[in-house]
């Protein structure tokens, strides 16, 4: 039997608790080959030059496999979504979409979200007391992003029961454990038009009464005649992916958030006195032990030679994200969580035309999250470590984070911010202003 490949071995569950010493071991090789013949980019330098080289498509029908794994209905009843495009069809998608996400049509429609997200994360916390054992997972990380993301989009929170099946087949279809190939890919196809129809059926509902939320903004922008208007199917495929992008990343990052400060606990009591700190830490989280490990169903679109490997044209090509941003090349001690680190930039969110577009929210989400946590939960003890881990390899993050606690404090009253409503014990830390630190 011929060796397993060192990025093999990472997509075995077995090393899903730590994965790191094998991307160690693979930074060796910057450019390796996996078992299925493609090629595996480890290297901070290298990941951040091909993600803006533009002979490296994210469109999967320009890989020589194209049996491949499509990630976002590629294949099946559904048009490609906008990350599985490559310029200029990704830049007309994605205008439409950020129109009503963001800067800068929409620049405080995050902000606006503040006080919302704030009361959210309170009421959670309130809901962990009483209790001398939680989960932080189902019973916080979870619940917070996806409350989050439905008011967002305009999607019913009463229906996360429908789209918590659907958002699941998708990422579990990630998993090689979980199946050939063929089935897997079948089973996410289903899930995502399945998906797509709710949301299509949600956006004719908000076209006849539209509120202050996306899916009216995409079903009634007169503005985009003359930019092109979504098609149906695009509409269906790309809402489907800002509701499982807009939840199951950011469930993974304040896991490992809390992770991290539960193993870390000087920095957990620091940022309960320093609300400032939350701003760094996230920062961290995202480089020591980022929500996405990797990018795949990358093409060559030609010859790319790098690191003195040449790829050839249509070669499939695997971006090891969370290899790259422990590249000692890159930064020092790079196995060591420290939120004190000067500017340090990471690949926590991607990078070039496809850098993640709601990195804005989720660095607040995951800023307030941490820091309600730390604030209020009296003496958290980890029950396991390391916890049992989500079956994905590409987003990887506990299943489950169970906390042992003394008790849960009520709210404190920091100087400043925003306040909760309902809330006479004061008001809650504003998070610190955030700058993009993933290369573009």
């Amino acid at each position: 039997m011929a060796p397993v490949s060192v990025f093999d071995q990472v997509l075995d569950h077995s090393n899903r608790a730590d994965p790191y010493p094998l991307y160690a071991e693979l930074r060796r090789t910057p450019v390796s080959r996996a078992d299925d013949g493609g090629f595996v980019v480890s290297t901070y330098a290298e990941i951040v030059a091909l993600l803006h080289d533009p002979r490296l498509s994210s469109d999967p029908r320009n890989r020589s496999d194209r049996e491949a794994l499509a990630p976002d209905g590629a294949t099946g009843p559904l048009p490609p979504s906008f990350i599985a495009l490559d310029p200029p069809e990704h830049d007309r998608i994605r205008r439409l979409l950020t129109r009503h996400f963001g800067p800068p049509h929409n620049p405080d429609r995050v902000i606006r979200l503040l006080p919302e997200i704030t009361e959210i994360t309170g009421g959670l916390v309130d809901g962990l007391a009483g209790r001398d054992q939680v989960d932080l997972v189902d019973g916080f990380a979870y619940p917070l992003p996806v409350t989050v993301i439905c008011r967002l989009l305009g999607v019913p929170r009463e229906d996360e029961p429908r789209f918590r099946v659907w958002a699941g087949a998708v990422v579990e279809a990630t998993d090689p454990a979980t199946g050939d190939l063929a089935t897997r890919r079948d089973r996410r196809t289903r899930a995502l038009a399945e998906l797509g129809e709710y949301l299509g059926g949600l956006a004719d509902a908000h076209r006849r009464d539209p509120g202050d939320d996306i899916l009216s903004g995409l079903a009634t922008d007169a503005a985009a005649d003359a930019r092109g208007r979504l098609s149906r199917g695009e509409l269906m495929i790309n809402t489907a992916l800002l509701l499982i992008a807009g939840h199951e990343t950011t469930v993974n990052l304040i896991a490992n958030g809390m992770l991290a400060l539960l193993r870390h606990p000087d920095v957990a009591h620091r940022l309960a006195r320093q609300p400032d700190l939350a701003s760094r830490v996230v920062e961290e989280v995202l480089r020591h032990d980022p929500p996405v490990q990797f990018l795949g169903n990358r093409g060559a679109l030609d010859e790319i030679e790098i690191a003195g490997t040449v790829i050839p044209r249509g070669a499939p090509v695997t971006l090891a994200l969370a290899a790259g941003n422990r590249d000692p090349a890159h930064v020092a001690d790079p196995d060591r969580f420290d939120p004190d680190r000067r500017y340090i930039e990471h690949l926590g969110f991607g990078g070039g035309v496809h850098y993640c577009f709601g990195a804005p929210l989720a660095r607040i989400e995951a800023q307030i999250a941490l820091t309600e946590l730390v604030r209020r939960l009296r003496n958290p003890r980890l029950v396991a470590d390391p916890p049992p881990y989500r079956p994905s390899p590409l987003l990887r993050g506990p299943r489950q984070l169970l906390v042992a606690v003394d008790g849960v404090a009520p709210a404190p009253p920091p100087p400043g911010g925003v306040r909760r409503a309902g809330d006479r014990s004061g008001v809650r830390p504003r998070p610190a202003a955030v700058r993009s630190t993933a290369s573009r």
